[in-house]
């Protein structure tokens, strides 16, 4: 593969995560919106928002069969438009059932999605040589970013759903089109790492369950930390820490912000010490934010706390599907696919299990749970590899040409 395929090839995927970060995030900031549009109750609300995950998983799962007979190129090709459209549908409808069937094609076309991204996103990383994962969600966040204020500006103007998400979606679902005429793969699973299963139909074998359990474990652990911050830091700093309601807002957004700077900066970390240094060290220092967080005095220092949030688990969730590949080199994507339905049970566990904690003791003493969680990554940071694996596969390529 030419060194110019792959750096459009980077940049086509990185412009994918980047719109599925501004899709993503016009969904999530407009669930109350979405909640007064359809009627739907407080009661009944729980229940869709847990499907979309849920199918999220099974669509997740159907992509790893479908890998088998067609490149991840082509399912991220038509996912990504599926999941633009599910969200117009969103917007658009008018019954119950009609948000019902758009939020269940965008579960399943968004579990697609992301498995599919993050394949190729291995893949290209064992191609460079050296680790670049990082940097694909980086443009995620700043997606997210981006998808967060069209959606403030749209509950500012008080634009109706669909004409919040019309422009969006003209604008980006075209453009991810185009771009995907450059998506590029490096060596196609079964081509590489002898004897880890060297045809599609032996990928399965070639991926024991209790070998990619520890990378399954952390992601859990990563997403619980992550829906923690994104579904109760306003709730925490308003009522447990005295902020005002507009100050309460800010934490997820500079959650978001430092998520992206961590991100960016993270790679080269990784190439420097290595991947498990790295995630120790994330580790750490998330675990120290949701510290700071439980005893905090005051919505600043609370404030310090979800910083250091962002700082430490932007690190971990690119890092575990990195170790995937490396681990799996043969079957990676069947590993990338497998590991991604966690994602979604961290988002299903995290929530419900740190509010239910909340009312039967105090929010306080809720967020030392995901702090004990995020440290248990610390216990399988060895899955991560030793001190050389630095770069996208088990070993440490020369860099005699940059390709990017």
């Amino acid at each position: 593969m030419t060194d110019a395929r792959l750096r459009h090839g980077r940049g086509s995927l990185a412009f994918s995560f980047f719109v599925q970060g501004v899709t993503f995030a016009l969904l999530v900031t407009r669930i109350p919106a979405i909640q007064d549009q359809y009627g739907i109750s407080d009661g009944l609300l729980p229940v869709f928002l847990a499907a979309v995950p849920i199918l999220a998983g099974v669509g997740s799962v159907v992509t790893e069969k479908v890998v088998a007979r067609v490149r991840p190129g082509t399912v991220l090709r038509w996912a990504q438009p599926l999941v633009m459209l599910a969200l117009l549908g969103v917007g658009a409808g008018g019954a119950v059932w009609h948000v019902a069937v758009a939020l269940a094609l965008f579960g399943l076309s968004v579990g697609a999605l992301d498995a599919s991204m993050n394949m190729m996103g291995v893949s290209l990383q064992r191609a460079y040589g050296r680790s670049i994962m990082l940097g694909f969600h980086a443009v995620f966040s700043l997606g997210g970013i981006v998808g967060a204020s069209l959606s403030w500006a749209g509950a500012h103007w008080d634009l109706s759903l669909l004409v919040s998400y019309l422009p969006a979606v003209v604008v980006l679902l075209p453009a991810a089109l185009i771009g995907s005429r450059w998506y590029a793969e490096g060596l196609a699973a079964g081509k590489e790492g002898a004897g880890e299963g060297a045809a599609d139909g032996e990928a399965a074998v070639s991926v024991p369950f209790r070998l990619l359990l520890p990378l399954c474990l952390v992601m859990c652990f990563a997403y619980i930390g992550d829906s923690t911050v994104s579904n109760w830091s306003a709730k925490y700093l308003q009522d447990v820490l005295g902020s005002s309601e507009q100050l309460s807002t800010v934490p997820y957004n500079v959650y978001m912000v430092t998520t992206l700077l961590g991100r960016a900066v993270g790679d080269i970390g990784v190439r420097r010490v290595g991947a498990a240094a790295v995630v120790r060290a994330g580790s750490v220092v998330a675990a120290v934010g949701f510290g700071v967080v439980a005893v905090a005095p005051d919505p600043w220092t609370g404030m310090a706390g979800f910083t250091l949030l962002g700082f430490g688990l932007c690190v971990i969730v690119p890092q575990t599907f990195a170790a995937a590949g490396r681990l799996f080199p043969g079957a990676s994507d069947v590993a990338v696919a497998r590991l991604n339905i966690f994602n979604y049970v961290g988002f299903l566990v995290g929530s419900p299990l740190v509010g239910a904690l909340g009312d039967a003791w105090n929010y306080r003493g809720a967020m030392v749970v995901p702090m004990v969680l995020v440290l248990v990554t610390l216990v399988y940071a060895r899955s991560f590899g030793g001190g050389g694996a630095r770069y996208g596969g088990g070993h440490e390529r020369a860099r005699t040409v940059d390709v990017g």
